[in-house]
């Protein structure tokens, strides 16, 4: 079952309150699965969703006593940012679940008076982007590239959007979060890397004598830096590598993930 919530294109966070297949007001929409917040049962996604197509959840212990979620679920849907619409940002919504206790049989039928939350800072846009590639895998906010591409203008890189009008044979300097390695059986060694940036994809070429020399950087990479020229061919654009760098220390510790040799 595709478990699914409402989550913008113009918000970093998912929405759990109301669901609707319609468009927001002022943007597109993106409807994504429950399913993709690592570590969350897939049971207790269709208990959600159940319940929540009865009624909407008013507030947030309403949600947590309603769905009967226990304390590393909550916490799941708050560092996700799923709580924004009950809660508000994420540090906000990890402090409401976090206040939430068991109900004891004497205060069963009382209503929830939600404690007022502190004055809690924003979580910087790197600590979002951290915590979405951690529980979801991907982000609808910025691009990490974009994060970086003062430091990546530093050391002379180019973006994916700035190849496009460099001449065949020029020689450039790339990088690019790896996406892909694929070394098929016909291609006598060669490997081929997809790197991606803010503004698309970058297609390299890794002749094999390269890919042994610097076999680590190869394999290891998540964030990678490439020294090559252009070259074009019946309207297929590729970068040759001459030599690859690791720049996985500017990625700090966000999870980045690729297809290897499938």
């Amino acid at each position: 079952m595709d478990v699914t919530v409402l989550r913008s294109t113009c918000s970093t966070t998912i929405g759990i309150a109301r669901w609707s297949p319609m468009r927001p007001a002022g943007g597109l929409a993106l409807r994504l699965g429950l399913r993709l917040l690592s570590g969350f049962p897939q049971a207790v996604a269709q208990r959600l969703v159940a319940i929540r197509q009865a009624s909407a959840f008013e507030t947030v212990a309403a949600l947590c006593r309603r769905v009967g979620l226990d304390q590393r679920q909550r916490a799941l849907l708050a560092d996700a940012g799923a709580l924004k619409s009950l809660a508000g940002q994420r540090r906000k919504a990890r402090w409401a679940v976090t206040g939430i206790e068991s109900d004891l049989p004497l205060f069963a039928e009382l209503d929830d008076r939600p404690e007022a939350a502190p004055a809690l800072p924003l979580p910087r846009v790197a600590e979002k982007l951290e915590a979405d590639y951690a529980l979801t895998g991907l982000t609808l906010g910025p691009h990490p590239l974009k994060l970086l591409r003062q430091v990546l203008r530093q050391r002379r890189c180019r973006s994916a959007q700035e190849l496009e009008a460099l001449p065949h044979g020029h020689p450039v300097r790339a990088a690019g979060w790896v996406r892909l390695r694929q070394r098929p059986s016909t291609a006598s060694g060669v490997t081929f890397l997809t790197l991606e940036d803010e503004h698309g994809m970058v297609n390299v070429v890794v002749w094999r004598d390269l890919a042994e020399r610097q076999r680590r950087v190869l394999l290891e990479s998540r964030l990678l830096i490439v020294d090559g020229r252009i070259e074009r061919k019946d309207g297929v654009q590729h970068v040759i590598a001459q030599r690859l760098h690791n720049a996985n220390q500017l990625m700090s510790s966000l999870q980045a993930s690729s297809r290897d040799f499938h």
